[in-house]
């Protein structure tokens, strides 16, 4: 597949990764924590198996990859259900902006010390733009130090370390198909969930709830999950987990912009300036050629 194909589709699953936020704050007065991760999970997996099986894709692993498959899977659940817990109990709005901006920052950093090599002036210049960016996009610096130091706020930066540790693990699943491996990941963290904390009352409970449930399920689930979260796998398989994990900044931009559209809010002058800065970041750290209307005519 074309890389700037990639581009666009990875674009398109941090809008809908900006989304689920909004739809993960409406769910936490449906459903608690499990309920929510087992219905996510069981959703998408059961939505990619027409996929995987008319694509005819190969899904034999070997011993190696079923070992990542299972730490991923793990990973996945608590990050799900962590991202449940900060929304209900935390700042959502600082939590929105925390994690997109220490998910990238966590990635080159985890990946350096791996590798053990030093973090570039212009990638380390890129990350601490793009964190200005972000938190400039939510007006952090006008925050009350009890809102930004609460201890619910553990949860978001632990989440970000999580799916830090989660993008890497994929990169390193070379042998098997992103999707695939994705697929996997889901099957096992259902009946994780299932196992440990799930009662068979959800079903006639859930079957009851309204639309905006439903919808907002649907968020969550297939545009965000299945289709946002398998292209940023298969995107870290196809450019790296460093490259990838930097578009993780368009989330907030998305969250803000779905949020001025749907709730009314209004789009100040730091959100514009922050979406720049934001912009700015990504395409310093994905080293793309400048477009030719801004090369020098000779």
């Amino acid at each position: 597949m074309n890389k700037n194909i990639f581009y666009i589709l990875i674009v398109l699953a941090m809008i809908f990764w900006g989304a689920s936020w909004i739809s993960t704050k409406v769910l936490t007065t449906y459903v608690n924590a499990y309920e929510m991760v087992f219905l996510r999970m069981g959703i998408c997996f059961i939505s990619m198996i027409p996929i995987v099986y008319f694509l005819k894709m190969p899904y034999k692993m070997d011993l190696k990859t079923f070992i990542l498959v299972v730490i991923a899977s793990i990973l996945l659940v608590l990050y799900s259900v962590f991202m449940f817990f900060g929304v209900d109990h935390g700042t959502g709005s600082f939590g929105g902006a925390l994690v997109p901006t220490l998910i990238p920052i966590a990635t080159y950093i985890l990946v350096a010390i791996l590798s053990k090599k030093t973090i570039s002036l212009k990638h380390s210049f890129a990350l601490v733009l793009g964190a200005f960016g972000v938190l400039n996009m939510l007006n952090v610096w006008n925050f009350q130090a009890d809102e930004i130091f609460s201890k619910d706020n553990i949860y978001f930066v632990t989440i970000s370390f999580l799916w830090a540790i989660i993008t890497i693990i994929t990169a390193k699943a070379t042998k098997i198909n992103a999707f695939v491996f994705t697929f996997y990941t889901y099957v096992i963290s259902t009946f994780i969930i299932y196992i440990l904390y799930i009662d068979n009352s959800i079903f006639q409970t859930v079957i009851n709830y309204d639309f905006n449930f439903w919808f907002n399920v649907f968020v969550i689930t297939i545009l965000s999950t299945t289709f946002g979260t398998s292209i940023y796998f298969l995107g870290a398989t196809k450019l790296g987990a460093k490259e990838v994990s930097s578009f993780v900044f368009l989330v907030p931009v998305s969250a803000i912009f779905l949020g001025a559209i749907f709730l009314g809010e209004e789009v100040g002058v730091n959100t514009m300036i922050g979406v720049v800065f934001a912009m700015i970041s990504i395409y310093i750290l994905n080293n793309l050629k400048f477009p030719k209307i801004f090369k020098k005519r000779v």
